[in-house]
């Protein structure tokens, strides 16, 4: 039976990898800093839930102990500088130090679509960045052994994503929408897609080494997608894109609201780049996956939302 650690177990993509993971006979362990954010995972067989601070470089060695790898899924959307470095950076230099002292030298890590060790300075957001930068830190510990993998997804939907959940909600609630950054470019990615290339990777050696890109098989600007969004949930509602002036205007006042905000500047300027498939790397059909767009998937789950579900969990404090 093999064994594998989760960092980022008890979220969104990591809830899917649990189970499929379930499902092939796999052992896993799943750390987080409160037990009760692992209830959605918890009850599969062969999981085990501990708290731990996965920011912790001796912590992280403890749990290495006894696993065949590891999958870095930890990852955050909005925060300061500092906030990115220690998420992005700091965590998986971190990991690749204690995976290599402990002989867990295999690591199948996920990054973002638009990020690439040759972008650390260029790309337009602190997001990208610093994702940029753990990318380029995890292939100078591949060149010492580690058996690395990475992942570019594109922006992930799901049954439970706060992605088109947010905008279906959002149009119960406001009879138009202004929309900041309503001409980028996105190719959406199934979360189920998501999990199976990552079972995949961790099942094949002959991945490592390799970057994979993974988009859905369409192109859509985020007008569209909330317009998508809209209609599958029952709420069409216009559309308005907003000058970039006035959207960052709206996105300064977004990031003083408690809790999660629904936008950030650094969200939109993530979106001065496409975030599409470059082409110059590996996809889902090297992974024998054929991916699943948004709207053959959304319209079984926007459609039976409370209408201020998505609301009110992005509003909790922290």
């Amino acid at each position: 039976m093999k064994r594998v650690l989760l960092l980022g177990g008890t979220g969104f993509v990591g809830r899917h990898i649990c189970e499929h993971l379930a499902r092939l006979g796999w052992s896993m362990t799943v750390p987080t800093r409160r037990a009760a954010n692992a209830s959605a995972v918890q009850h599969l067989p062969r999981l085990t839930v501990l708290e731990a601070d996965v920011h912790d470089e001796a912590t992280l060695r403890q749990l290495l102990v006894g696993h065949d790898a590891v999958i870095n899924l930890v990852a955050i959307l909005h925060g300061d500088e500092a906030a990115f470095q220690r998420s992005h950076v700091e965590l998986p230099e971190k990991l690749a130090r204690a995976c290599l002292t402990t002989g867990v030298k295999r690591l199948v890590h996920v990054s973002a679509l638009g990020a690439e060790p040759a972008a650390t300075d260029t790309a337009p957001s602190r997001y990208l960045r610093s994702k940029s930068r753990g990318e380029a830190a995890l292939q100078q510990a591949a060149a010492q052994g580690l058996q690395l993998t990475v992942l570019r997804p594109s922006v992930i939907f799901g049954a439970d994503d706060r992605f088109l959940n947010l905008f279906a909600a959002l149009q119960r609630v406001f009879p138009v929408m202004p929309l900041a950054g309503a001409g980028a470019r996105f190719q959406p990615v199934w979360v189920e897609d998501v999990a199976r290339a990552m079972v995949h990777c961790l099942q094949d050696t002959r991945t490592i080494g390799l970057t994979y890109e993974l988009g859905g098989p369409g192109v859509h600007t985020l007008k569209a997608l909330v317009q998508l969004a809209g209609r599958a949930a029952g709420v069409p509602r216009p559309v308005i894109a907003l000058p970039m002036a006035i959207g960052r205007l709206q996105a300064l006042m977004m990031e003083l609201t408690p809790g999660q905000p629904l936008m950030s500047r650094d969200n939109l300027d993530s979106m001065k780049v496409d975030n599409v498939l470059t082409g110059r790397v590996p996809g889902f059909a090297a992974l024998g996956i054929t991916p699943t767009g948004p709207a053959a998937v959304a319209p079984a789950y926007l459609g039976n939302d409370d209408p201020l579900l998505a609301l009110r969990s992005r509003f909790r404090r922290r």
